[in-house]
């Protein structure tokens, strides 16, 4: 049974959003111009679109069918979505957006997380002291504490500085292979791509133009 399985059609005005892809891979790279589809893509996963038709199902489990009649409610997909507009909870610390979502289950430690997005040093600080990066190290770190089934990362590096990316990279790469955690990284950069998934869907204006391994493509 495939890892993923996306097969939908979804029209949002005028613009028309086709996607047909069956892998056995564990990170999935989305990957094209700003416009192309990426991030409809990914709230259809998390269940904030409804596509017209299709079928999405991730490690086996049927989130959206519509030949089955089903359609998950986002609470209970078990994702961990982190969007490109960062939305942290301006009346608590670092420390209480992280440990907002925490849910018991085979996720990572709060120790683990910490380390991982070196926030080490900010648990105690404001929202409104953050950086642009530093605020998505803490949505990441979040969304990781909530134990997903499946992680959906739209741009989620894009404002963090180039050194630290490249170690953000690895450790999530390695989360995600301890976890055999599913994920879905949408971004502009090859490089991102390239180290984090094993399988990339190239797109432009709503289709899929190319799918394979990332060597290959990018």
């Amino acid at each position: 049974m495939p890892a993923f399985e996306i097969t939908f059609a979804l029209r949002q005005g005028g613009f028309s959003l086709e996607v047909a892809d069956r892998s056995d891979c564990h990170a999935l790279a989305l990957f094209g111009p700003s416009g192309s589809g990426k991030t409809s893509i990914v709230e259809a996963i998390a269940g904030f679109r409804t596509p017209d038709w299709g079928m999405i199902a991730v490690g086996g489990r049927t989130l959206f069918s519509t030949a089955d009649r089903i359609n998950l409610p986002p609470r209970l997909r078990r994702v961990g979505y982190l969007p490109q507009d960062v939305l942290l909870f301006p009346h608590l610390d670092v420390r209480g957006n992280v440990l907002y979502a925490k849910r018991s289950g085979a996720g990572p430690t709060l120790d683990e997380v910490i380390g991982l997005l070196e926030i080490d040093t900010m648990l105690g600080r404001r929202v409104a002291d953050l950086s642009g990066g530093e605020r998505q190290r803490v949505a990441l770190a979040r969304a990781l504490m909530s134990a997903p089934e499946l992680l959906l990362l739209d741009e989620p590096l894009a404002a963090v500085d180039l050194s630290r990316r490249r170690r953000i990279l690895d450790g999530l790469r390695g989360l995600r292979d301890r976890l055999a955690l599913p994920l879905v990284y949408v971004t502009h950069a090859s490089d991102e791509a390239l180290a984090v998934a094993d399988r990339v869907l190239v797109l432009d204006q709503g289709r899929v133009v190319a799918a394979g391994c990332p060597e290959k493509l990018l």
